[in-house]
């Protein structure tokens, strides 16, 4: 069966791809230049429906990994069938196992923080944030600064998409109906996430990728600070005069934290500090030091299990001396601790689709179509108005694929570049509420509230929010490269 396979397939590469090809390339050590075949023509246009299928998430209902998944392993197979074809497969082999190391350090630090972010959401660490804030009956102008805030100190380190989930819950609960005032929460935790998402390797994905390349280190990402700060604090400021000055009324919710929460906490940023370390003073992958991080979690969750008699025996004593029967109900239904369950949670669909981009853009690299983009941006135009230009691509184009590419492409920029494409991509895609992952998942979760043409109608205003940031950025960060660049 797999004889019959493999002829199959090379007979289909030997239809497609003419003999006249094999002139691409004279050393065998290098991939040919296939961007003008029928090949590359194919692989392009497979990437660009998978692509629409993932725009089209929200429509299809849909996830957004299943398109890319199939639309990387057409393009690896095309590719390859063409190498074996024509007696060259250690060289797909080679840049395949490239891609796939690539995708791989960055899956397992993604998974180790989001199994951190689903341990404290477990232990009702944001529960307990909510319900204070939602406790203190703020006026709809002080929640409006509030969640806006929470959101771009918090997004550097819960990551953008976790704290516009937990803001927008905070927004839903106290201005339950009114969808004006929601969209416009909506709108303004949406931009503050990714503005502060900018400034950490935590941030979001693109951070994270462009710091595990070496092109920022973990320290430099904090010159992005006040660009970061424009980003958010120009639409905010432009968008309040709009706000009502309403007062609703104050919710009583009570939230206890459940045992070893602070500790967890404590120990997710050791973790951070962990792999910071390991990158800063050892330059071993970051990664590293987060598995370890995921080691610590993992003994923490040994303890909890082992001393839950104990603490349960203790709790109960204290609730019958009290009469609590709602507290011994409460303490009857308590469940040990398991890490397992945290990684289960992880938001599998994010990295798979990760998996998918890394995988197709690479295989469109390989075809040599990322050189003929680096040679149009960077070579065409300056590097500023191509990093610009490719911010504003990520509002309609996930930011992802577009960091990976520019990545992929590795142009020669100087230190300031790099780091205004990081702010660029990342704060990019706040301008249409597809454009982000805080975006989408907003829509998902404000269903009615906030929507896309809800968010298109504030576009001007976050576009001069995004060009203050780059303006900032060029200003305070001069000396990091040519301002006329």
């Amino acid at each position: 069966m797999n004889n019959k396979l493999y002829l199959c397939l090379l007979l289909f590469s030997c239809l497609l791809f003419p003999s006249s090809l094999l002139a691409a390339s004279t050393d065998l050590g290098q991939p040919l230049n296939l961007t003008s075949s029928t090949i590359g023509f194919i692989c392009i246009a497979i990437f660009v429906l998978a692509y629409t299928l993932v725009m089209l998430e929200e429509k299809l209902h849909m996830r957004k990994s299943k398109p890319v998944l199939v639309a990387a392993g057409l393009i690896w197979i095309l590719i390859g069938s063409y190498y074996v074809s024509n007696d060259l497969p250690a060289i797909t082999e080679a840049a395949f196992r490239h891609n796939l190391l690539e995708f791989a350090e960055l899956m397992l630090f993604l998974l180790v923080a989001m199994t951190y972010i689903n341990a404290l959401e477990e232990r009702r660490v944001f529960d307990a944030l909510r319900a204070w804030m939602v406790r203190k009956g703020f006026s709809y102008p002080a929640l409006f600064w509030i969640t806006g805030w929470l959101s771009f100190f918090i997004s550097p380190i819960a990551d953008n998409l976790t704290t516009a989930l937990l803001m927008c819950a905070v927004v839903m609960k106290v201005a339950s109906g009114d969808k004006k005032f929601i969209n416009l929460c909506c709108i303004n935790i949406v931009v503050a996430a990714n503005a502060g998402g900018a400034f950490s390797p935590f941030g979001d994905i693109t951070t994270l990728m462009v710091w595990q390349a070496g092109k920022v280190e973990f320290v430099e990402f904090f010159a992005l600070f006040l660009p970061a700060v424009a980003n958010y604090i120009v639409p905010a400021a432009i968008m309040s005069f709009f706000v009502e000055r309403k007062q609703p009324a104050a919710a009583q919710e009570d939230i206890e934290l459940k045992r070893g929460a602070i500790r967890i906490l404590c120990l997710f940023l050791l973790t951070v500090t962990t792999a910071v370390l390991c990158h800063s003073l050892l330059h071993l992958p970051p990664v590293l030091g987060m598995m370890m991080g995921l080691g610590y979690l993992q003994f923490f969750g040994y303890f909890l299990r082992m001393t839950l008699p104990g603490s349960l025996a203790r709790k109960k004593a204290m609730a019958e001396s009290k009469g609590d029967q709602k507290r011994l109900q409460s303490l009857g239904s308590v469940v040990p601790f398991d890490v397992f369950a945290k990684v289960s949670r992880a938001e599998w669909d994010t990295l798979l689709f990760f998996y998918g981009i890394v995988v197709c853009v690479g295989g469109l690299g390989f075809l040599g179509y990322l050189t003929l983009m680096s040679e149009a941006l960077y070579g065409g135009m300056s590097a500023t108005t191509a990093n610009v230009l490719l911010g504003l691509i990520s509002a309609i184009i996930d930011n992802i694929p577009v960091m990976f590419a520019v990545l992929a492409m590795s142009p020669e920029l100087s230190h300031g570049q790099w780091l205004l494409i990081t702010l660029t991509a990342g704060v990019g895609g706040s301008l249409l509420s597809i454009g982000s992952a805080a975006g989408v998942a907003l829509m998902g979760q404000a269903r009615g509230y906030y929507t896309f043409f809800g968010h298109l109608k504030w576009a001007p205003v976050i576009a001069l929010g995004y060009a203050a940031s780059i303006l900032v950025h060029l200003w305070l960060n001069a000396d990091l490269f040519n301002i006329f660049t």
